[in-house]
């Protein structure tokens, strides 16, 4: 059950690193479903888990695809998102390190309403529904943990749902770049991130159109809030961006 470390081939800019295969065992110990679990518990796990190497654009599934499992992102993101009769795509959900998607569906038995598609190289790892199912009915706790991660998606949701409803563009531009965790300087004021897609994508999951977005990016700009070059944000003062209402 081994994965190979990303190489600098399908990750630019990344440094080679050993080939070393790792074992399935030490990825899932890494992601919230599965921390505190014991080694015998990751080992049966592992039995129905598999890698998933997917290339910038490729997609991972279809909708009406049948859903055997969930994902796990270890590198790279991924977006869920749906066409609508009109040709337009609305991204869902954008899915990075750590996170996880399919569970809903798993459980419910029903084929993917949304499609998949890897927005850079990335890695996942695909666990079946019967190796989970097998160890709900074995240790209630790692059911309680299962119906915690769905409990957090379901208030991502309706969070989802608060902001746009109720929210302007600009509040939910400015959510965005604070919930993506940038790393402040030693002063604690100045913050730079890196954008994890295009900025179509993330006006679609903001529901926002295109413009919509960049007028936001211009209109913080032009209040010294932020700089923007290519996908690099800084974040001029946190505090006053907190705080600001357009």
């Amino acid at each position: 059950y081994g994965l190979c470390r990303p190489r600098a081939a399908c990750c630019p800019g990344v440094a080679p690193l050993p080939s070393t295969p790792i074992k399935v065992q030490t990825f899932l110990a890494n992601l919230p479903l599965f921390r505190e679990i014991a080694p015998q518990e990751l080992d049966r796990i592992a039995l129905g888990t598999r890698e998933q190497h997917a290339a910038r654009g490729e997609v991972l599934f279809r909708k009406g695809d049948p859903c055997d499992g969930l994902h796990m992102v270890i590198y790279g993101h991924v977006k869920l998102a749906f066409t609508s009769a009109s040709g337009d795509e609305k991204v869902v959900e954008l899915v990075g390190p750590g996170q996880s998607f399919g569970e809903a569906l798993m459980f419910m038995e029903k084929p993917y309403v949304v499609y998949a598609q890897a927005l850079a190289d990335s890695l996942l790892v695909h666990v079946s529904k019967s190796v989970i199912f097998e160890e709900i009915e074995r240790e209630p706790r790692f059911a309680r943990k299962m119906i915690a991660g769905l409990s957090r998606r379901l208030h991502g949701l309706i969070s989802d749902l608060e902001s746009y409803s109720l929210h302007s563009g600009t509040q939910r531009v400015i959510g965005y770049l604070l919930r993506a965790e940038p790393e402040p300087d030693t002063a604690g004021n100045v913050a730079q991130l890196k954008l994890p897609t295009s900025k179509g994508v993330i006006a679609s999951r903001l529901n926002l159109t295109p413009e919509h977005f960049s007028r936001v990016l211009h209109e913080l700009t032009a209040a010294g809030l932020i700089t923007v070059d290519g996908r690099t944000v800084t974040i001029l003062d946190l505090e006053r961006l907190r705080t600001y209402e357009g």
